[in-house]
């Protein structure tokens, strides 16, 4: 599933980033978010979700959670 359907509140392990962008697959790598790191969504809202990653938290927009397969 990606992290769009994913319950708000449980962890997960990234198991793959579902994109042909590379500069966006290099930001969400600077981000943290890579696959087998936990990542956990805290909610989801009307524009994307936010996510936590190593201590951190991001606000993404649904096209990112779409390609983002936990």
């Amino acid at each position: 599933m990606n992290l769009r359907q994913a319950t708000p509140g449980e962890e997960y392990i990234i198991q793959k980033i579902m994109t042909d962008d590379e500069e966006l697959e290099a930001f969400l790598f600077s981000l943290g978010c890579y696959t087998g790191e936990p990542i956990t969504v805290i909610s989801h809202g009307k524009g994307g979700c936010v996510v936590s990653i190593k201590d951190a938290r991001y606000n993404i927009d649904h096209d990112l959670a779409e390609a983002i397969f936990v």
